[in-house]
């Protein structure tokens, strides 16, 4: 059968996630032709059909499926083992932190005190990303360690919970909900998460109900608090992200049967670096102090 190479592998992949040969060479940068050769090419070695052409489509067979499935993880390994060796290369290497600003429970400074007292810190380096992203920038290299939001796509990595605390809902100070001191999921029909969502769903797919392939109307916290205000949106957020932003337009509030938020740090499970031991080490027993010293409620 013979060894599959990254270049066949990156031409099945598009193919199988465009279905369509003239998109997926125009995304490759090459010619049609030959792609469809490379991958008749494919077939032939595995000795079996990986797509069901005819005149008005093309569809994965059961065999392209699973192949589609293994070949994302195998590309995924390639390019985060390129990056980690050039990170680990580096002359002066750093410790590559992924995150979502304000999305650290407010941890982040006292973490990094910490972590500067470790014998293995390396210099930190924030990576900062969209809702959700921090899972795959651990899986292709282009981070060490991530604090992140729970529950999240965990394929191939190890998580630490560090803080669990309420979900709040802001709404526009003007709002009539905002002069109840709870509120109901009933309560908010007819309002809107950022991403067009109702928010009487209650399951945001992360804070705030944003989705990555979603077409947001707003694309960071200041223009997403700004739409609340203005009455447009609601949004959900942590409430430590409620205690750093506080504005006299907006109004928090609990809601029964909204799942609570969990922060975590995160990292991928083959990593053997003691910076990142040193940093898992350094926000657990941070997250630890601060619960201590929390007030009671």
């Amino acid at each position: 059968m013979g060894d599959l190479e990254v270049r066949q592998l990156r031409y099945f992949v598009a193919v199988a996630e465009e279905l369509h040969f003239g998109r997926a060479a125009a995304r490759l940068d090459m010619a049609q032709p030959p792609l469809s050769r490379a991958i008749r090419a494919l077939e032939r070695q595995l000795d079996t059909t990986l797509f069901e052409r005819t005149t008005r489509q093309v569809a994965l067979t059961p065999a392209g499926e699973v192949l589609l499935r293994d070949a994302r993880t195998a590309l995924e390994a390639v390019t985060a083992a390129a990056r980690r060796a050039h990170q680990a290369g580096r002359t002066a290497p750093r410790l590559r932190i992924a995150l979502k600003a304000d999305l650290d429970g407010g941890l982040l400074p006292r973490i990094l005190d910490a972590y500067a007292a470790e014998a293995a810190a390396l210099p930190p380096e924030l990576v900062l990303g969209g809702y959700g992203e921090q899972p795959q920038a651990l899986r292709d290299g282009r981070a060490d360690v991530a604090l992140l939001q729970l529950p999240c796509d965990d394929r191939g990595l190890d998580s630490e919970p560090l803080l669990t605390e309420p979900t709040l809902v802001a709404l526009a100070a003007t709002d009539p909900l905002a002069a109840r001191t709870a509120l109901h999921p009933d309560d908010l029909s007819g309002r809107e998460l950022p991403d067009g969502a109702p928010a009487d769903g209650l399951r945001p797919a992360r804070p705030g109900g944003l989705r990555p392939t979603a077409a947001r109307r707003a694309s960071n916290l200041s223009e997403i608090l700004s739409l609340v205000e203005t009455g447009s949106i609601v949004f959900f957020a942590p409430a430590s992200l409620a205690r750093r932003h506080p504005r006299p337009g907006i109004a928090y509030r609990p809601v029964h049967g909204l799942p609570d938020s969990t922060l975590a740090v995160a990292w991928p499970q083959d990593a053997r670096s003691p910076a990142v031991a040193a940093f898992v080490r350094a926000a657990c027993a941070t997250a630890t102090t601060t619960a201590a010293l929390a007030p009671a409620p």
